[in-house]
């Protein structure tokens, strides 16, 4: 009897998704667990793997659809599936380099090979600027290979010739993926209903990269290879300074104003289809090792896909580090109904003013964006004034000053 292969149960914030791609052909051979089709949401991808092993009978939604919450996809028919010998299943099967379903679709549009790419991401992973680089590098060979004027000298003894227009401009149109239009919708929504504002200050990172550089390599060792950055200190610093302001904690609900009596920091991590927010729940009972290894393990999860809607879902501030990329100043977008975000910058050694001497000392600008309806200009200032006396002295965060 044939299974019905079903989209999974989606969340109530989500609506609907979008069937991005199918990694199985009918009549295709499955083995149980074996990935058969994604499903991009406006929030995560979801992966649809083969309940049994048998053959993939019937195709009932095909990729690009819009689909709905627990709809059936697919029939398959149960039943032992034959391996292929070793030296056939070699010969027949080309290992693909990992690739989001926006950047398979791509690939897909311009006919390209995947194996002649080289992948730039995490682990070899090909990202979109690989393919863009792949097709203006093809280009460029084209245009070198048209007709070269002819030499000044040449140009007396040859007839002169009307000279056509070689090279192309190139244009490519490719709708957004669903989650990419989700995150435009959401960051103009949060421009246009929002009375946002941004302040400025900056922090000597010194303090602390003096005890990280002190204690890095024995807080690896006691914490099973959780490495000791700054975002845990800085996510400590938050959670002391959200106590202290709870206006920056709180959220707007219509006309009422939602205090949180708990910390849970949403954590900004890039990935090849977007910026996506995982959420650190009661980030305020978790230690320096216990953020370290929890943004270590939900990055990995966002890198591979693996991301639930429940681990992206809710948080009252949020923490994003532009400084990664080499951004030295920015004005981070509020994440509603959250009414503040921190923005974190590069690292900068610049001289300053310390005890009455010129000194070059490692700076980070730091930018707090606020939602001016509820959190005052002082509050966000004496806020974000909070977050830097953490930092500049650590030993603070530890003992909760």
């Amino acid at each position: 009897m044939a299974i019905e292969i079903k989209a999974p149960a989606f969340p109530e914030s989500v609506a609907d998704g979008e069937l991005a791609v199918w990694h199985k052909a009918e009549g295709e051979s499955v083995q149980r667990d074996e990935l058969l089709v994604e499903i991009e949401t406006d929030k995560v991808v979801m992966e649809v793997v083969a309940p049994e092993s048998g053959v993939l009978t019937s195709i009932l939604v095909p990729a690009g659809s819009t689909i709905l919450s627990e709809a059936v996809l697919a029939e398959l028919e149960p039943g032992e599936v034959a391996s292929a010998p070793p030296a056939q299943a070699v010969s027949a099967e080309v290992e693909l380099p990992p690739m989001g379903p926006a950047v398979r679709k791509l690939i897909d549009e311009n006919n390209i090979d995947p194996a002649v790419l080289n992948g730039s991401g995490k682990g070899g992973r090909i990202v979109k600027e690989d393919v863009l680089a792949y097709l203006s590098a093809q280009q460029d060979r084209v245009e070198a290979s048209a007709p070269v004027a002819p030499s000044a000298t040449q140009a007396h003894s040859l007839p002169v010739e009307p000279q056509g227009v070689t090279s192309e401009r190139i244009e490519k149109r490719v709708p957004m993926t669903r989650m990419r239009a989700r995150i435009a919708e959401r960051l103009l929504d949060a421009t246009q209903q929002t009375a946002m504002l941004t302040t400025f200050n900056e922090v000597n990172m010194a303090p602390l990269m003096q005890l990280r550089s002190r204690y890095k390599d024995e807080f690896e060792k006691t914490h099973n290879g959780t490495r000791l950055g700054f975002m845990g200190f800085f996510v400590r610093a938050c959670c002391e300074a959200l106590k202290r302001f709870p206006e920056v904690n709180a959220s707007i609900d219509g006309n009422d104003v939602v205090y949180h009596g708990y910390q849970d920091i949403g954590v900004a991590v890039s990935t090849d289809d977007g910026l996506v927010v995982p959420v650190l729940r009661d980030a305020d009972f978790m230690s320096v090792a216990d953020v370290e290894a929890a943004i270590r393990d939900l990055g990995l999860k966002a890198r591979d896909k693996k991301l639930t809607i429940e681990e992206m879902t809710g948080g009252t501030f949020t923490v994003s580090n532009g400084g990664v990329f080499g951004s030295l100043l920015s004005t981070p977008i509020l994440n509603p109904p959250q009414t503040a975000i921190l923005g974190m910058h590069t690292i900068q050694e610049r001289p300053i003013a310390l005890n009455g001497e010129v000194v070059i000392q490692p700076m980070m600008y730091l930018a707090l964006s606020y939602d001016h309806r509820l959190i005052d200009g002082k509050t966000a200032v004496q806020f974000l004034v909070a977050v830097k006396g953490l930092i500049e002295d650590p030993a603070r965060i530890l003992l909760q000053l």
